[in-house]
């Protein structure tokens, strides 16, 4: 299992393995910059070596594509194959038809160098349009595998990881594959295919002047390199200052992370290190800019140093080899135009560790083995007909650090009753509690259901049968009707205020201005506490499950609110069978069944008279509880 601690800090930022920007869009690095250079992401190389992949499984995502990718790099063959016609007939029209003022061969050589352009432009949006297609098909496949297979992680999973680390990884690492698809590949294509002709087509032309090229190209490529590893240095901690700056804006500008501030005080601090981040991008931003200066001035001397060096040796016999002027036009044409394919092949290599990182760190994710799997043999089960006899046997359970949590708990849940848990914080109350809808799988023992084995009950089954209100209560950003569809997505109407009305919220609800409509914010924000309970409630209520789990669900609420969620959840637990997760004894009164845990084992369990009655661990929990609550308030 991948926790956060062994994910690299570059990728928890958003950077590595790709580069990005203030747009949020990811590309590898060296990409779509003429001339640029890259250099390999020590993380990139980290990720490669700790999860390596097989070149197989790589090409198994493009078999299906496999007669695109061939008429793709077809299509750029022959874009440069056309492109070097245009030196050729440059060369044909200084040499023969302006010469001989043939303005009818003048005319044609005219034509073809428009022709030529507009073919390889043509050419070039229709390779664009395939492979973009193809990129984006492959992409749809990974991300919706990788989605759906977080899905299947546990509970654990998300609590040992990053929520961003995992945002990353299914957004920015997939856009940058993307990238690679679509962009670096068919560059590395076309870039090594004009390379080639390039130059065979040079050595046509004059293989001295070509030899002389094998002197001039070297240097240049060496400076060009020299100044654009300057600036990418200078990028690369702009990007990263940048990420801190926009981690920053997020935490601080939350709902949560404004009223963290507010109530720690911590505006002026904040405000403070934002300044201190953005000034240090005033000095970043400089130096990429006269860098990115210097660069362009590298290259506008390589550039013009390049044509000098040849028309310098044109003009010497011993190496011109009586070149017509054509000739040299032309020359010096092709010679321009494989500088920028030889520097894009010379990114090769960290392009492909780059890909190779990117892969990596999404086939590291979908290797992972689910703690809580699917049925191999699911039982055929109608939720309608279950009774909701529950039943722990010798069941034991131990954290993924190996901490024991539970010690063989035996336990039955009749149909239809309720039975509370309680214990000194600690005792694995919750736990027990997330283990029967399978947020957990034991680790021995079984827990069952009618009988059957909960692992045995396919997931989409067992949610019908079995419902979670928790203290943690979830609405998403969107209205009261789409928050209670989620339960139940063809309930109509009368069946929400229905829904409502046992959660003791239907006044509430009626007397907004857009009733079911009204968007509840940013996980529930724009309603209080108590009120995000009770349309959880009504939520659970519209799943209608057979099954409860009730986890320390008022414990965070006031008095007030806790009596009006008290109310909607005894209209919730009738006719269910109901497992109370209990902070306050005072909600565990009415249970008919109570447990007390302590250091995940059952110390006691009765009627709650019956416990009060023996003096045990539950009298002394009372007592303690009745102490605290006697103090005086200071």
């Amino acid at each position: 299992m991948v926790e956060s601690s062994s994910s690299s800090a570059a990728a928890r930022s958003g950077q590595a393995p790709s580069s990005q920007g203030p747009s949020g869009t990811s590309r590898p690095a060296g990409a779509g910059r003429p001339g640029g250079v890259a250099r390999v992401s020590a993380a990139d190389a980290k990720q490669v070596k700790l999860h390596p992949v097989g070149l197989s499984r790589i090409t198994d995502l493009f078999k299906p594509h496999k007669w695109r990718i061939l008429v793709v790099v077809l299509l750029i063959s022959v874009a440069s194959v056309i492109g070097l016609a245009q030196p050729f007939l440059i060369r044909a029209i200084i040499d023969d038809a302006l010469p001989q003022q043939n303005t009818s061969l003048l005319a044609w050589l005219a034509g073809g160098l428009v022709v030529v352009a507009a073919a390889t432009a043509a050419i070039g949006v229709v390779q664009t349009w395939m492979a973009t297609k193809m990129g984006q098909k492959v992409m749809h496949t990974l991300r919706t595998r990788l989605f759906a297979h977080l899905q299947s992680q546990s509970l654990g999973f998300f609590t040992r990881t990053r929520g961003r680390e995992v945002q990353s990884r299914l957004t920015n690492d997939i856009a940058g594959m993307q990238s690679v698809v679509t962009s670096t590949a068919t560059s590395v294509a076309s870039s090594l295919t004009t390379a080639v002709a390039t130059a065979i087509a040079m050595v046509a032309l004059s293989p001295r002047m070509s030899l002389l090229s094998l002197v001039v190209l070297p240097p240049a490529i060496w400076l060009s390199r020299k100044v654009a590893l300057m600036r990418r240095n200078i990028t690369n901690a702009r990007q990263q200052e940048l990420a801190g700056m926009y981690t920053q804006i997020e935490e601080g500008l939350s709902v949560s992370g404004i009223r963290l501030a507010k109530t720690l005080g911590t505006t002026g601090r904040d405000v403070e290190r934002f300044a201190g981040s953005s000034s240090r991008l005033i000095d970043l931003e400089l130096r990429s800019q006269l860098a990115g200066r210097w660069r362009m001035a590298t290259m506008s001397v390589v550039f013009a140093a390049i044509p000098a060096a040849i028309y310098l040796a044109a003009g010497f016999p011993a190496t011109s080899g009586s070149m017509s002027i054509g000739t040299l036009v032309a020359f010096t044409t092709l010679q321009a135009m494989i500088f920028m394919p030889i520097m894009g092949l010379l990114n090769v290599g960290v392009q492909w560790v780059t890909a190779m990182a990117l892969f990596s760190r999404i086939f590291e994710y979908l290797d992972l083995e689910p703690e809580v799997k699917a049925p191999v043999d699911p039982v055929d089960l109608d939720p309608a007909r279950v009774e909701g006899r529950v039943r722990f046997e010798g069941v034991g359970f131990a954290y993924h650090d190996g901490t024991e949590v539970l010690h063989s708990i035996d336990l039955v849940l009749a149909p239809g009753t309720s039975t509370a848990i309680v214990g000194p914080t600690g005792s694995g109350k919750s736990t027990l509690g997330a283990l029967l809808p399978r947020l957990h799988d034991p680790a021995r023992g079984r827990i069952t259901i009618d009988g059957l084995d909960v692992r045995q009950i396919p997931t989409e089954v067992l949610t019908r049968i079995v419902g979670v209100v928790s203290q943690e209560t979830y609405l998403i950003h969107a209205s009261i009707r789409e928050n209670l569809l989620l339960a139940d997505p063809g309930a109509g109407d009368a069946m929400l205020w229905k829904a409502l009305a046992s959660a003791q919220i239907a006044d509430l609800v009626a007397g907004l201005p857009d009733g079911l409509d009204t968007l509840v914010g940013a996980r529930g924000h724009r309603f209080s506490g108590g009120e995000q309970q009770r349309l959880a409630i009504a939520r659970t209520i519209l799943r209608n499950p057979k099954v409860l789990v009730l986890d320390e669900a008022t414990s965070a609420l006031d008095n007030n609110t806790e009596a009006l969620v008290q109310d909607a959840l005894d209209s919730l637990r009738v006719g269910r069978t109901t497992l109370t997760i209990a902070h306050r004894l005072s909600t565990v009164e009415d249970a008919d069944h109570l447990v007390v845990l302590d250091s995940g084992r059952i110390v006691e369990q009765g009627t709650p008279a019956k416990l009060r009655a023996a003096n045990g661990a539950y009298a002394r929990l009372v007592a303690a509880s009745a102490e605290r609550l006697s103090e005086p308030v200071s």
